[in-house]
Order: C-alpha cells, then sequence, then structure tokens
C-alpha cells in the first residue's frame, strides 16, 4: 500500500507494506502509521520473518535464525512489545574460507495489539516459531442489549389535563 503525504509543496511517497510486517494483531492502519512514526524504527531486515495469522485471534511469527541455539536466543515480552534477540557464542575451530551463513548479533522488536500475549516459542530446523493469542478480557467484550416490548401507553403520567 502506498500513500502520498504533501508537505509545503513538496511530495513524499511513503511506502506502509514494510511497517505491516512488524506489526501483529493491529486491524487499523492508522493505529500502525501512528505506532511506526513515533517510534523511529530503521529499515533492519535480519534475521528475515515471516507472520501468519492462523485465525482471527492467533498468529505466528517466523524468524530464520540458522546457525542460533536455544541458548543463543531471548525472548521477551514487555508491555505492548515483543523482543526477539540472539548472539551467538565464540565458535573455535577452524579458520573461515568464505562465511555465508549470517551470525551476526540481532534484536528485533515486535508491537502487539493490545490484549495479544505470546503462548509458545520453539525452535526447529534453523526456524524460530512464536505463537501469540490475542485475549480480550470478558469485561471488553462486546455484550447483547435485550430489547424489552413495552406497550406505548404503559408508564405515561399525564400531568395537565386542561389545554391552556
Amino acid at each position: 500500500m502506498l500513500l502520498f503525504h504533501e508537505d509545503m509543496a513538496m511530495r513524499t511517497l511513503l511506502n506502509v507494506a514494510p511497517l505491516h510486517r512488524s506489526s501483529v494483531g493491529f486491524d487499523r492502519m492508522f493505529d500502525l502509521l501512528e505506532a511506526a512514526a513515533s517510534r523511529g524504527q530503521g529499515t533492519e531486515n535480519y534475521p528475515p520473518f515471516d507472520s501468519i495469522r492462523i485465525s482471527d485471534d492467533q498468529y505466528r511469527l517466523t524468524m530464520a535464525v540458522a546457525g542460533f541455539t536455544e541458548e543463543d536466543l531471548d525472548i521477551s515480552a514487555h508491555g505492548n512489545w515483543l523482543t526477539v534477540a540472539g548472539e551467538r557464542k565464540a565458535e573455535s575451530g577452524g579458520e573461515y574460507l568464505h562465511r555465508g551463513i549470517a551470525t551476526r548479533p540481532f534484536e528485533r522488536r515486535f508491537e502487539l495489539a493490545e490484549h495479544v500475549h505470546v503462548v509458545g516459542a520453539q525452535l526447529a530446523n534453523g526456524l524460530l516459531t512464536i505463537d501469540l493469542k490475542r485475549e480480550v478480557p470478558e469485561a471488553l467484550k462486546p455484550r447483547r442489549i435485550e430489547i424489552s416490548a413495552k406497550a406505548s401507553g404503559d408508564n405515561v403520567r399525564q400531568l395537565q389535563t386542561e389545554a391552556a
């Protein structure tokens, strides 16, 4: 999705597609834009990841973390931020002739929508999978209000019987 922004006769083309990839659980585009503008996050693309909507209330993040072990990775949730960080321990043994597998330290931050919580995380075959679920408290869920059908003349009291 592309948006145009005009500021004092200067036009700017804003590509908001990358913003959608770093947020999970947002259904409103303007909230997403406001959050992205306020955090000023750079365009870091390592490690690559997929964000998947499993159902209306379930999401999954899958990150490619080849070469990292469970001990090298740290996942933390604080408020509405999910942070995934990784740093490999020093390796001993041999001199690299070519190093094509990225093993640099990283930190990826994802802004979660309200009531989205981490359910679990698994590491298998070089992929870190983080399961998320939206759990809206019962008090905040919409509730149905019953409409009673009373006769229109019931409970009506006449205050004055004479016309002026």
